[in-house]
């Protein structure tokens, strides 16, 4: 099987496996506690933490370690509202966030928080017009995806870091589909907050990290001493270790866009196949700035699930988009946020490569596109 959906999550690297069994066998202490065993994981957790801020520009003391990107969000979200100046009560998102971030963003406003969210164009771009008009006063913090998980359309961070500044909110930014995936330096970013997962970049599941910018002060959901107090728990050492052994895989910054490049003309490549082979062919995005290695979209009117069924049977793993709300039962808040129609969102998939897709992978799905257009139903057989 050929995988093709490396936005959903990656395969771990081996450097990662070999980190995780070392501290698992080596390390296995509190690092918590004051005897030997105690101070000796305590290092490797320092030394996880160093490796992380090197590789994303940041300080030791700005890593908060979490189980990954979701509480990482609800960790900045909730915190950073909770510790805003008194009269700064509005959250604002976008409406193309993660939709498990959209969830907390409802129940904020089942609690009575204000909240509004930032309309994206039919293109998928941020309207920052919009965020011009939403982004006042009030506004305890904005909280932004740094690229869609669906589309990958790239959202104007800088833009609203400025907006946000200028009207004295704080900025989250989940960069989940980001790092890994392009140049990050979290002192350029213009964010307070930033959170992100290791299994999107071939670290293991279960562990991310919240960076948080010196001295913005935040009040802990999971209160307790670990994290310098704002995240309590015993820190996962064996996946803190392989998050930081994925992260230090990556590369130099030269690397990591080299990469990015190698992506994106394969993606290039065979959405130009797939324009050529297949009939009626539309891909969401494409005219915006947008992750390298990602191509969301439909051939004609054919439903997801049995566009997904076909490319199974050919040996092709791929999906109809965020992996945790793709039942296929309901549209792409997504496209409908862009304004598709609820039977053409439908039939979005989502194509997505990564570090480990190699050439001759694309080349085999090209090759195969002939022999996928005769399995899929005729549009007389769609349409009844």
């Amino acid at each position: 099987m050929i995988y093709l959906d490396h936005h959903a999550t990656t395969p771990p690297s081996q450097a990662v496996i070999d980190a995780m069994a070392a501290v698992m066998a080596g390390s296995w202490a509190n690092a918590s506690s004051k005897h030997g065993p105690g101070q000796a994981a305590g290092r490797v957790l320092a030394g996880a933490r160093s490796v992380v801020a090197q590789s994303l520009g940041c300080k030791p003391a700005e890593v908060v370690f979490s189980s990954g990107a979701t509480e990482a969000n609800h960790l900045a979200v909730r915190g950073l509202l909770a510790a805003a100046p008194e009269g700064r009560r509005r959250v604002v998102f976008s409406a193309v966030e993660h939709a498990g971030h959209l969830k907390l963003a409802r129940e904020l406003m089942e609690a009575g928080v204000p909240v509004d969210f930032l309309p994206v164009r039919a293109d998928g771009a941020l309207d920052l017009d919009a965020a011009t008009r939403l982004i006042g006063a009030d506004v305890a913090l904005v909280s932004l995806m740094a690229a869609n998980n669906e589309t990958g359309a790239l959202m104007p961070v800088a833009g609203v870091a400025a907006l946000a500044a200028a009207a004295g909110a704080r900025l989250h930014v989940d960069a989940t589909q980001w790092v890994g995936k392009m140049p990050f330096r979290f002192a350029d970013f213009g964010a307070d907050a930033v959170s992100f997962s290791a299994h999107k970049f071939h670290g293991p599941k279960g562990v991310g990290a919240l960076l948080l910018r010196q001295g913005v002060a935040i009040r802990p959901t999971v209160p307790g001493a670990q994290e310098r107090g704002r995240r309590g728990g015993t820190e996962n050492l064996p996946a803190i270790a392989g998050l930081a052994a994925a992260l230090a895989a990556l590369g130099s910054e030269v690397e990591l866009a080299a990469e990015a490049a190698r992506q994106a003309a394969l993606r290039d490549r065979l959405e130009g196949a797939l324009m050529a082979e297949l009939p009626d062919v539309r891909i969401w995005c494409a005219g915006v700035p947008r992750l390298p290695g990602v191509s969301f979209l439909r051939v004609g009117r054919w439903e997801a699930d049995v566009l997904l069924q076909r490319l199974e049977r050919l040996g092709f793993a791929a999906s109809s988009g965020a992996a945790c709300s793709s039942s296929g039962t309901a549209p792409s808040h997504v496209l409908t946020a862009m304004g598709v129609p609820d039977d053409e969102a439908l039939c979005a998939i989502r194509i997505s490569l990564g570090r480990s897709t190699t050439a001759a992978e694309v080349d085999a799905l090209i090759a195969a596109l002939p022999t996928l257009r005769t399995l899929l139903p005729t549009a007389d057989a769609v349409a009844a």
